[in-house]
């Protein structure tokens, strides 16, 4: 069983695989079908945009990190721009939620992804149940200590950039389409607030970089790292998501990704490469679910025992021994597995997004409002990450509450019960004190 927390224990190059292997895990596999369904034809620009606003969220949590590294990542500077109030703990818990349903999300989309090898009905409960099974496989891994996930996650991020890569300039090459033909001239099919609607999602793909900053300073050199990976994990994805993304424009319409949106990538190698293509993508599919599960299962358990240390949420060790790290762990996959049975792809990525965009506009805001003397940073570039998430939370709102309105009253309706839940256990410790 491992310790708690490990300085120094990974390096730039783990880091890196730990953030691209949330990423992709999520993003490319998960997210595509949906993407394509709110942006239409302009989906695969629809993936650098979520990149470049990321960048900006990004630049909050890189200065942040450098002013207190710290393994407790988000928790830690929740607590610094806000103190040991109810809203600290109740954005940590919505980054916790969503870190989690991402993790049901790529346990769907590996069940997904599985089950195209074989020939059943697209909802077929196999997908659920190979989903907790890929979250059971993760949880082992994960007590097996900081050395084996760092090798596992870097030998998996290797094999599945490499892997998508071909398969994405193989399908463009087998489709005669040229790289100069990439860049759309069309104009949208989608209306504006559908397609920012779609950049929610985008961003839900790229922001497996807060994995890195919750590892805080287990990462080597911290001040240094952390930023240094961050900005290398995102440019590395959008390079691949966006190469991918045309390679499938350039094999199936938009009606066909819709679809089949739970694993389009394998339908899309379908008409290049046949069902041997269907195979390779299918093994890169459970090479990136399996390597994200892990990747993401490691950081929240390390920010939700940080945030149970610094009496922020409530621990019960419901008859467990070993340490409160381990304790986590078997809650975490608990509650994923819970959301891999309830819901499907669609309703977890929507929750996800909500959560992480509420939770992100806090950060920003926290830093510009509290942070100013003891973190050196430029304001306007924390004001235009503010922007920019509340132009994209308030499109993808809109949008999906046209098409899904229960997702959106779910999602208000949990946020309420962890503020007030919140709000009575903190006051209920003052008392006590």
């Amino acid at each position: 069983m491992m310790n708690d927390y490990k300085k120094n224990s990974l390096t730039l190059t783990g880091a890196v695989s730990m953030g691209t292997g949330v990423m992709i895990g999520a993003g490319i596999f998960a997210l595509l079908g949906q993407v394509a369904e709110l942006s239409g034809k302009l989906f695969p620009v629809a993936f650098v945009v979520g990149a470049v606003i990321s960048a900006f969220s990004a630049y909050s949590y890189i200065k942040l990190s450098n002013a207190f590294p710290s393994a407790g990542g988000i928790g830690m500077y929740l607590k610094k721009e806000y103190g040991k109030t109810t809203f600290t703990a109740f954005a940590a818990l919505l980054m916790t939620f969503s870190m989690i349903i991402n993790e049901s999300l790529v346990a769907r989309t590996f069940g997904a992804y599985v089950m195209q090898l074989f020939d059943v009905g697209k909802n077929t409960f196999w997908v659920p149940v190979l989903g907790v099974a890929l979250i059971v496989l993760a949880f082992v891994v994960n007590i097996s200590g900081n050395k084996l996930i760092e090798k596992s996650s870097f030998t998996m991020a290797v094999l599945k950039i490499v892997g998508l890569a071909i398969l994405a300039i193989g399908g463009l090459w087998a489709s005669g389409l040229s790289f100069q033909e990439t860049i759309p001239t069309s104009l949208p099919d989608k209306s504006v607030a559908s397609f920012i609607g779609a950049l929610a999602l985008t961003i839900l793909a790229y922001k497996g970089f807060t994995t890195i900053t919750n590892s805080g300073d287990e990462i080597k050199k911290p001040h240094k790292n952390v930023g240094r990976a961050i900005i290398i994990s995102i440019a590395i994805c959008v390079a691949l998501y966006y190469l991918v993304a045309i390679s499938v424009a350039s094999s199936l319409s938009i009606e066909e990704i819709i679809k089949a949106r739970d694993y389009s990538l394998a339908e899309a190698a379908r008409p290049a490469f046949g069902k041997y293509g269907v195979w390779v993508t299918v093994g890169v599919a459970i090479i990136a679910t399996i390597s994200g599960i892990i990747a993401s299962i490691f950081a929240v358990s390390r920010m939700t025992a940080m945030l149970t240390e610094m009496k922020l949420i409530p621990h019960s060790h419901l008859g467990m021994s070993g340490r409160i790290q381990k304790h986590m762990l078997v809650y975490i996959a608990g509650l994923a597995i819970l959301l891999t049975i309830l819901f499907d792809l669609s309703r977890i990525a929507s929750l996800g997004a909500i959560f992480y965009l509420v939770m992100d506009i806090g950060i920003h805001y926290g830093l510009l409002k509290n942070l100013r003397k003891k973190v050196d940073f430029k304001p306007a570039i924390v004001i235009t990450a503010i922007a920019l998430d509340t132009i994209v939370l308030t499109g993808f709102v809109l949008t999906k509450a046209k098409s899904d309105l229960t997702i959106i009253l779910v999602s208000v309706g949990i946020m309420l019960v962890i503020y007030l839940g919140e709000k009575w256990f903190l006051s209920r410790q003052k008392e006590s004190d």
